[in-house]
C-alpha cells in the first residue's frame, strides 16, 4: 500500500512532465531554426527598455501546476506580476528550462490564465526595475532549493 507522501510525490512528478510537455508546444521558428522559446519583444532595444523600466507595483501570484487545477502549497506555481509606470503588466517567474541564460523570465501578463490568484501586493513606487526582479528571482533553478516559490519570495522581499 502506498503512503500519502508517496502518492503526492508521484502526482507532482506526473504534473512536472505535463508542464514540461506543454512548455514545448508553444515553440516557433526564429531565423529558420526551431526554438522552444517564444518572445513578446524581439528587438534588443525593446528588451533593454523593459528591463530598465521602473516597477510601480508588484503582486505575488500563484496558480495550480499544469492543467489539472490541483494546488496544495508547494504543489503550485508562483510568480510576480509587475505593473510599470506606463501601466503595462508583466509576469516575472522561474522554472526549469524557462529561459536561455536565466531560468527567471519575463512575459507579457496578457498570457496569464485566469487560474492565477493574487496573494500579496507591494507598492514599489518605481524604486526597483524589472531587471531587479529578474536578478532577485535568480538565474538557476532547482526544484528542491531554488524554485519558483523561492524566486517569488526574493522578488517581493527586495
Amino acid at each position: 500500500m502506498f503512503s500519502v507522501k508517496t502518492l503526492i510525490v508521484a502526482a507532482l512528478m506526473a504534473e512536472l512532465v505535463l508542464v514540461a510537455e506543454s512548455s514545448f508546444s508553444f515553440s516557433f521558428s526564429l531565423g529558420g531554426g526551431a526554438s522552444p522559446f517564444s518572445f513578446d519583444l524581439s528587438k534588443g532595444s525593446d528588451l533593454t527598455r523593459l528591463y530598465n523600466s521602473p516597477v510601480k507595483e508588484a503582486v505575488r501570484m500563484r496558480r495550480p501546476l499544469g492543467k489539472t487545477g490541483f494546488q496544495l502549497g508547494s504543489l503550485s506555481h508562483s510568480g510576480v506580476k509587475v505593473t510599470l509606470q506606463d501601466g503595462s503588466s508583466w509576469l516575472v517567474h522561474k522554472g526549469d528550462e524557462f529561459g536561455q541564460s536565466s531560468q527567471t523570465v519575463v512575459v507579457d501578463a496578457k498570457h496569464m490564465s485566469p487560474s492565477w490568484k493574487a496573494l500579496e501586493t507591494k507598492d514599489f513606487r518605481g524604486t526597483k526595475t524589472v531587471a531587479d526582479f529578474v536578478r532577485a528571482g535568480g538565474s538557476d533553478y532547482s526544484l528542491l532549493s531554488d524554485n519558483c516559490h523561492d524566486g517569488a519570495d526574493r522578488m517581493m522581499d527586495q
